[in-house]
């Protein structure tokens, strides 16, 4: 396979897993959040979930880009 498709490749990877990681959480708490009547303590809950999960899911895709730099040197 080309470079260029490999970064083409965790570009989308990235882009998928990231939107999902923001979408399913915000969801959810909108969903349960107005089920029960605690929308803005769901949100609010739910945006601290997704900022963690977002700061690892980074560092691990940074690893994985730093990684494929050194195989295509």
């Amino acid at each position: 396979m080309k470079p260029q498709y490999t970064y083409y490749s965790l570009a989308i990877r990235i882009a998928a897993d990231f939107g999902a990681t923001i979408a399913i959480p915000a969801l959810l708490a909108a969903y349960f959040g107005k089920k029960f009547d605690v929308l803005a303590i769901a949100l609010i809950i739910a945006f601290a979930i997704t900022a963690a999960m977002i700061y690892k899911k980074a560092k691990y895709y940074a690893a994985a880009y730093e990684e494929l730099n050194k195989k295509s040197e």
